[in-house]
């Protein structure tokens, strides 16, 4: 069995590949001062990224978790997710409201996706 981890440090790693699935870690935005909009955009940006980085894309996620600070910005970050997925490919999906590592972010992104 063949695990492979990616950007790994003491904590954790970027993401990790097994049986040609990878798991990436939370996501968050580029610039955490901006609104949820803009958070949501470059949070994805970085999935794009990483994903594209150990040879997937955003057309093989399989499931994705979505965190967001507060229910209220809900529309605000689904505005930007259903014009980011592609149709045909989205993916099983949760979305929950959940208090966040630092106070400016307004969302988070984990995801599983096939290689």
């Amino acid at each position: 069995m063949k695990i492979k981890r990616h950007e790994t440090n003491k904590r954790m790693s970027r993401a990790v590949i097994h049986n040609n699935t990878v798991y990436l870690c939370g996501q968050v935005a580029k610039d955490s001062s901006k609104g949820m909009k803009e958070q949501t955009i470059t949070t994805l940006e970085k999935v794009e990224e990483l994903l594209a980085s150990v040879g997937s894309n955003k057309e093989k996620i399989l499931s994705a978790t979505i965190y967001i600070k507060d229910m209220s910005l809900f529309q605000e970050m689904n505005s930007v997710w259903d014009n980011w997925i592609d149709e045909g490919f989205a993916p099983a999906r949760a979305c929950v409201e959940a208090k966040m590592a630092r106070e400016e972010l307004l969302v988070e992104v984990s995801l599983i996706a096939a290689v």
